[in-house]
């Protein structure tokens, strides 16, 4: 469909550079960002987890924390 439109400079320069880096149109690229643009505020938001106690959780990580650890860490900080 063929139709004008006023776009922000700012916007107009994004959409031109990501036709130029995907070698199509500025058309198509408009488009295929609008897509996702709708795509993504389709999506519900993300689910927060109530925290289950007054203390945050860490990132899981390979290694196991042991005392050790803990005791490595209080002796460095001083407490």
């Amino acid at each position: 469909m063929r139709t004008t439109l006023a776009i922000d400079d700012d916007v107009f320069a994004y959409v031109r550079a990501h036709a130029e880096r995907e070698r199509i149109s500025i058309g198509e690229a408009l488009s295929r960002l609008a897509r996702q643009g709708i795509q993504a505020s389709q999506l519900p938001p993300p689910a927060t987890a109530r925290p289950k106690s007054r203390y945050a959780l860490l990132p899981a990580r390979k290694e196991a924390i042991t005392s050790e650890h803990v005791r490595r860490l209080m002796e460095q900080e001083g407490i």
